[in-house]
């Protein structure tokens, strides 16, 4: 038992080897068949007691020896042992299915219930083994696909193809990394990507193989791509002032018409941080709050205003509708702004009382000082003084043109009546 490679193949069949002293005392030992220490040791006083001492026949003793319920067909040969007074011995167990090792069964065994597709061929294209994920393939199972050539399971040209590539592979004796078409089951293309490779076989090179099937992540890649392209046309050409902000404000993307209304370019535009586009309104802590409400998912979209300010310091009162993107468990990534109203440019002026801006509003829907008066519960000379307050910061000479600034400059809010202000937070809301 001194062949090293005799011995690593016994390991791997159900036999069993020992050799001993004239005392059975164990010198050394091996197979596949007791991979239990103890199992082995009570096996060779078995053998001791149902087995005559060595020597009775003049080639070889033999028997059979039963054991935890197998039986094995024991021979010693006499006078084998290098060693003087030691007995050698072999044991064979009767009955037990043994499997010529393979050089590449790890390997099937690695990828037999793995997600990706595999296989084995032979030289002449048929196969030896299959797992289940390239037997769904053809919409079977591995043991309808081994014994099948390749013919039996493709077209023509497909199989020609295949035929022609395994036949690369054995010339050349490496790995190709491949990419391949196939047609689906429900009749429209697929595409697999991966490598096919030589293996030694029972004794003969053959080809393996293992793809991954990349037809649904091609046909989503190509749907992003579309949408991307849908969504970039939209940010460009629609006229919108848009921007995609990250979760901490800052500017992702933004379209030449957002860079338009901040008189910046685009390439300045993005970077910033959204705060500084924004005007220090009373209402700014309010629009924070439900931006944070966003970015924590609380809400996924949200229509309010704000005043924008641009690089020459002028404002501008804009409707905003903010929209979540990207999404995590808990936070969102990013949020689409779009502006669908703005006022005119104007220089800063001192914010307006809410009491201003409903006298504004019934101004505009055509009251009268004293109608104003009574709906509001104050005095004439009281609203006298604002409309001549609001003249003064407004910087308009009469009624009509106190109206038109109030909405040129985003105070009253566009396309609703009765008016109100464009800061409300209910459409009903007249503040």
């Amino acid at each position: 038992m001194d062949d090293s490679a005799l011995k690593t193949l016994l390991e791997r069949l159900p036999v069993f080897w020992w050799e001993v002293d004239e005392a059975w005392r164990v010198l050394e030992k091996g197979g596949g068949a007791f991979p239990d220490k103890r199992a082995a040791r009570r096996f060779l006083e078995r053998v001791r007691e149902e087995l005559p001492a060595p020597g009775h026949l003049p080639a070889q003793d033999r028997g059979q020896v039963r054991f935890d319920g197998r039986t094995f067909d024991v021979s010693r040969p006499s006078g084998g042992s290098p060693v003087p007074g030691c007995t050698r011995g072999l044991a064979v167990e009767v009955g037990a299915p043994v499997e010529v090792p393979r050089r590449y069964a790890a390997f099937a065994d690695l990828v037999d219930l793995a997600p990706a597709a595999a296989f084995i061929r032979d030289s002449d294209g048929r196969y030896l083994w299959a797992n289940h994920a390239y037997a769904h393939l053809y919409g079977t199972v591995p043991q309808e696909i081994v014994g099948k050539y390749i013919e039996d399971l493709d077209a023509p040209a497909d199989a020609g193809r295949f035929r022609a590539l395994d036949q690369e592979i054995l010339r050349r004796g490496t790995p190709v990394r491949h990419t391949l078409g196939y047609r689906r089951q429900d009749g429209g293309a697929g595409r697999a990507v991966g490598h096919r490779f030589p293996v030694r076989e029972n004794g003969q090179t053959c080809v393996a193989g293992i793809y991954v099937d990349v037809t649904d992540h091609l046909r989503t890649m190509v749907q992003w791509q579309e949408a991307e392209e849908n969504l970039q046309a939209l940010r460009d050409h629609s006229g919108l002032p848009c921007a995609l902000l990250s979760a901490n404000g800052r500017v992702v993307e933004a379209s030449a018409a957002a860079a338009e209304l901040f008189q910046l370019s685009p390439h300045d535009l993005v970077g910033r941080r959204a705060h500084t586009l924004l005007a220090p309104e009373p209402d700014l802590d309010r629009l924070h709050g439900r931006w944070n409400g966003l970015i924590a998912r609380r809400t996924r979209r949200l229509e309010t205003s704000a005043v924008l300010v641009d690089a020459h310091g002028l404002r501008r009162r804009a409707r905003l509708h903010l929209t979540t993107t990207g999404h995590t468990a808990t936070r969102a990534r990013h949020v689409w702004a779009v502006v669908t109203h703005q006022s005119l440019a104007h220089e800063a002026h001192p914010s307006l009382t809410a009491a201003q801006v409903r006298i504004l509003s019934l101004l505009a829907e055509g009251s009268s000082n004293g109608d104003i008066a009574t709906s509001l519960k104050l005095s004439r000379q009281t609203v006298d003084y604002h409309l001549s307050r609001l003249r003064l910061l407004l910087g308009a000479a009469t009624r009509p043109a106190l109206v038109a600034r109030a909405y040129v400059l985003g105070i009253l809010a566009p396309h609703t009546w009765p008016p109100r202000s464009a800061t409300a937070a209910h459409p009903l809301s007249a503040v």
